[in-house]
């Protein structure tokens, strides 16, 4: 009888760790960069669910990230300001740096800041890399919109960058690496592409 139990009991959590896989794989596809979000900030709880999940990413063993919240508005402002003034003088960029209208952050409440300790060594990046991808995931899986977003980094090349460096409480020796948009989406329904063919190749 007993045995009887105990076999049950192992097919019940096998079958729940299936589930959980499944989850996890639903998540991973139906994520989508979102451009377009709510005019309203995120529970600090989820945001606190998402920074955690960037802590819990693989990396070298050195945990060599910093990761930076920033909800005020006036901020999110000199920020994309900033990085329009540096995006400037890059000629594939200069069209949206000269749009008065363009914002980087696309009206997103939330931007996360992933930097990176600079005497750490390689793979730096593609640590911080694997830290802003699983908040990513992490914001999808609490139904929130997420997009990664590189140009808002320029703005710590700008005349500016050292005094928002400071304000926000960078550490010193820690680099901007990456960043994501987190908000509510404004569209739940979202296209989500075919996949590329031909882009495994299997040697067994």
């Amino acid at each position: 009888m007993l045995k009887g139990y105990i076999t049950l009991w192992i097919k019940a959590i096998e079958g729940m760790n299936r589930m959980i896989v499944n989850e996890t794989l639903k998540v991973i596809k139906q994520r989508r960069s979102i451009r377009n979000f709510k005019d309203e900030q995120i529970k600090d709880e989820q945001l606190q669910a998402i920074l955690e999940a960037g802590m819990y990413a693989p990396n070298a063993g050195k945990q060599p990230w910093h990761f930076t919240a920033v909800q005020n508005k006036d901020m999110l402002v000199r920020l994309n300001q900033a990085a329009k003034e540096t995006a400037k003088g890059i000629e594939h960029l200069k069209e949206k740096a000269y749009d008065e209208e363009y914002d980087c952050l696309y009206g997103a409440p939330t931007l996360i800041i992933v930097s990176g300790n600079e005497q750490v060594p390689v793979p730096l990046e593609a640590d911080c890399a694997a830290a802003t991808q699983n908040m990513l995931l992490a914001a999808e899986s609490l139904g929130l919109g997420s997009c990664w977003i590189y140009f808002v980094i320029l703005a710590f090349d700008s005349p500016q960058g050292d005094q928002l460096r400071k304000e926000l409480k960078i550490p010193d020796g820690y680099k901007p690496y990456y960043s994501a948009i987190i908000g509510y989406k404004q569209d739940e329904t979202i296209h989500i592409p075919d996949r590329k063919p031909n882009m495994v190749t299997y040697i067994k």
